[in-house]
């Protein structure tokens, strides 16, 4: 521990040392770097405003030029006037001296015209020279108050060309006539003549009030922007905000310039801008030598810190990584396969007084089997001799271990005990380690128990199935061999009449147990699913409760066995699911009379608890029947659950009936319990939450009236009507054809949805009163069929009424078929009356 604080302080100094020296040489670097670029903005400035004093020398040369041919005209003018010469002679000597003019100024553009005795005479006579008023021209009032200097005008438009001109006037000193010059601004400068601007550099040349009169730009601006841009200039040089060496402006390019300048004696300013790129052009390769220097300099610097700092936690990561392989093992050592000795770098606490610090290896597996029982010693001792440790090295096999329990001073855990092997070891050693696996030994222990348990119920869960797939083959071959037998004894009874019916009413009983059969596995499978959906509504409990009830009447007579009902409500108008609360009553009873003999009693009872808005139903259904064991009465809810008990007669089921109830009352948030003595008879208990409708007694009134109504058999005539019926089965066809055949109804028959389709589409308007769509069938199904003929293009097409024929009404199914546009739907095989009431409340 005190190497390896050492070690920390040694590499924190060195990492201090070298972050102090990079700072020293870049606080150094930036230094000389900003007092060179200082200096070299100084010196720009010096050069910057040197340059402008000779280009504006250069300007005043030109002015004084002119101001001398000015002068020279002006005497010659004066003595001309003294002489009394007249305006012809004046005119004429005003051309001579144009003339004359290029050959001084070298150049041909100055515009030559004098004022005498209020005329204009000029050089170039202009026909508004009589007309134009002079008076009030800023040069004439500036001649006239100069009296007798030369005086130059800021750029103005000229009356007669439209562009900008400069003004250069005289008045006579004996008289007021004066001599002037128009010179236009991009002729006046001496650009040709310049020393050769230094490189990115622009030069502008303005009258005193900042217009510009000429201007040689690096990167042009556009017209229209070239204006402002020297007005902010001359604004800036007038506010002295470009006064200090190292203030700048933003170019036309972007980038940083130097602005120097110089205000001639006539108020004119020359402005010179030279880019910084330009004037620190030598520090570039300054910059560029300290720069890679010092890129060196940091490079290595870097490079040593990070080499440093890659070994120091190289280091402790290192020493982190074997302390804490130290603190997962409570034993190590170091067993040297060749000597047979071995060095102990940690000792278990319960064995540290046994074991020296070095010593033979027979001696630490000693003192090992001390702490294990003798059978996991002999085999411990068989694994890790000296013979198999050097068979194992041969092998290259690196790692070598197992679990067992070892004895501790409080009881045995488990340990894991590992050789472990590499060639960066001391030759011939390998490394004996031990470390405490309770925890994980235990949950390992556990996950395998429950595995185990998984894999038995899974066994007891794959019998349940196996027996229920028994059972429904028996179950359902029991109605299947009674309708097969009943219908070939049917056949060779078709003269005697009441046989023939007691036959037929046995076919129809054994298909109705078949379908039971198939309607509880489909619930189930839907059930297992999550697809099981409720439908809440407002519903009266007693009255639902009665017409279940009512339906096992005929059943309860036929078999000589008691059937009893008791209401206790105070209100009968709850919001529930009618038709799952049927189901559920009718899987109890179906029960009761199911394992129940003749003379039997069955009592249902509805009773209500109030809690505020929400009351508590319970409904039983008591039994005197057979019963089940309390053995059974642990599965009774389980799907495919079935109690083998001998009795009088064979009991058909699926075994799914109480798994369905069962279901469905956990979806109503309900509960069921039942109570059940062999021999004495069962008692399920339903408890479901519901919640009260308050509604006027008229209302319920009505509307059990309208229910009881909707149970009434119709007595909706469909004779003379005319049906258009799609079924893919031959069997099923013909079935639904001859029923409605026998009640004068007029059938078109279509084989599938493409065929149902046309032939709607080719009948006469409102000639079919109804369609008849089954759902599952080849080309297009009915959905597809019904959304078809919704979209033909005639005027029933939209009101015909379109009715679902389906095997399945659960409620995604009706569901599809609303949204294909159907108008009702009614389950296979067809109930006439049901299919009366569906046709009068469309039709």
């Amino acid at each position: 521990m005190k190497h390896q604080k050492a070690r920390n302080r040694t590499a924190l100094h060195h990492l201090w040392l070298n972050i102090l020296f990079l700072l020293f040489f870049a606080a150094l670097t930036i230094f000389s770097l900003y007092t060179m670029r200082e200096k070299l903005l100084q010196n720009a400035q010096q050069f910057g405003t040197s340059l402008t004093q000779n280009y504006a020398a250069e300007e005043q040369n030109n002015i004084d030029t002119y101001s001398a041919m000015m002068n020279l005209g002006t005497q010659y003018l004066d003595q001309m006037t003294e002489n009394d010469a007249s305006e012809q002679q004046i005119q004429t000597w005003i051309e001579n001296f144009f003339r004359k003019m290029p050959q001084v100024l070298q150049d041909n553009s100055v515009d030559l015209y004098a004022i005498v005795e209020g005329h204009i005479v000029a050089a170039n006579p202009w026909d508004g020279d009589d007309s134009y008023d002079f008076r009030q021209t800023d040069w004439y009032r500036m001649a006239m108050e100069a009296n007798g200097e030369v005086i130059f005008t800021s750029a103005y438009q000229d009356a007669i060309t439209g562009k900008q001109v400069i003004t250069i006037a005289q008045k006579a000193r004996n008289s007021d006539n004066m001599l002037l010059f128009d010179v236009f601004p991009e002729d006046f400068h001496t650009a040709d003549d310049m020393l050769s601007l230094p490189e990115g550099s622009s030069y502008y040349l303005c009258d005193q009030e900042g217009t510009l009169l000429y201007a040689h730009e690096a990167v042009p601006h556009e017209a229209e922007q070239l204006q402002p841009y020297v007005n902010s200039l001359v604004q800036r040089i007038q506010e002295g905000v470009l006064d200090p060496y190292n203030a700048s402006i933003t170019g036309p390019d972007g980038k940083p310039s130097g602005v120097y300048y110089y205000q001639m004696s006539n108020g004119w300013i020359t402005i010179l801008t030279i880019p910084f790129r330009t004037v620190l052009r030598e520090l570039t390769g300054i910059y560029r030598l300290f720069l890679f220097i010092s890129s060196l300099f940091l490079i290595a610097a870097v490079l040593l810190s990070i080499r440093d700092y890659r070994l120091n936690r190289k280091i402790r990561r290192t020493d982190d990584t074997v302390r804490a392989l130290g603190n997962l093992y409570y034993a190590i050592y170091r067993v040297n396969y060749k000597t047979g000795m071995y060095q102990a770098i940690k000792c278990a606490k319960d064995t540290r007084h046994k074991i020296s610090a070095t010593g033979r290896y027979a001696d630490l597996l000693h003192t090992i089997q001390q702490v294990v029982t003798h059978s996991t010693y002999e085999e411990f001792a068989s694994s890790f001799s000296l013979e198999n440790i050097q068979q194992l090295v041969h092998d290259q096999v690196t790692e070598f271990g197992g679990d067992y329990l070892r004895r501790f001073e409080n009881g045995e855990r488990w340990v894991n005990v590992s050789i472990l092997f590499d060639k960066a070891f001391a030759q011939d050693e390998v490394v004996l380690a031990f470390r405490e696996v309770n925890q994980e030994k235990t949950r390992q222990l556990k996950q395998l128990e429950l595995l185990q348990n998984a894999l038995e119920s899974s066994h007891r869960s794959e019998a349940d199935k196996n027996a229920f797939f028994s059972n429904m083959s028996h179950d359902m071959r029991t109605p299947l061999n009674a309708i097969i037998g009943l219908s070939e004894l049917a056949q060779h009874n078709l003269d005697d009449q009441n046989k023939l019916k007691t036959l037929l009413h046995k076919i129809q009983f054994s298909g109705q147990q078949l379908l039971n059969l198939v309607n509880d596995v489909l619930e189930i499978s839907r059930m297992e699913q999550g697809h099981i959906s409720l439908d809440y509504h407002p519903i009266d409990l007693q009255q639902c409760v009665d017409d279940c009830v009512e339906t096992f009447r005929h059943q309860a007579k036929n078999e000589e066995k008691n059937l009893s009902l008791t209401c206790d409500l105070r209100h009968r108008m709850v919001l529930g699911d009618a038709s799952r609360i049927s189901q559920i009553l009718n899987n109890l009873l179906s029960n009761a009379f199911k394992y129940s003999e003749s003379g039997a009693s069955i009592s249902v009872r509805l009773t209500e608890n109030i809690t505020d808005k929400h009351s508590s139903y319970e409904l039983s259904v008591q039994d005197t029947g057979i019963g089940m064991s309390q053995e059974f009465l642990q599965h009774v809810f389980e799907p495919y659950a079935r109690e083998t008990r001998f009795s009088a007669r064979s009991i058909v089921g699926t075994g799914l009936g109480m798994a369905i109830v069962h279901s469905l009352v956990k979806r109503m948030d309900g509960e069921i319990r039942v109570t059940s003595e062999l021999g004495q008879g069962s008692t399920f208990i339903v408890t479901l939450p519901l919640q009260i409708v308050t509604e006027p007694e008229s209302t319920t009134t009505s509307l059990a009236t309208e229910q009881t109504a909707q149970t009434e058999p119709s007595a909706f005539d469909l004779r003379g009507k005319k049906l258009l019926i799609a079924e893919d089965n031959e069997i099923n066809m013909e079935i639904a054809t001859e029923i409605l055949s026998m009640h004068d109804v007029q059938v078109v028959q279509a084989w599938d949805g493409q065929q149902a389709v046309e032939r709607f589409s080719a009948s006469q308007l409102h000639e079919f009163d109804a369609i008849l769509m089954d759902m599952q069938m080849p080309n297009i199904n009915g959905c597809q069929a019904a959304q078809a003929i919704r979209m033909l293009d005639r005027e029933d097409a939209t009101t015909i009424p379109i009715i679902a024929v389906t095997a399945n009404a659960f409620p995604e199914d009706i569901a599809k078929t609303q949204a294909a546009g159907m108008n009702a739907h009614i389950v296979k095989p067809i109930d006439f009356s049901v299919l009366c009431q569906l046709l009068q409340s469309l039709t």
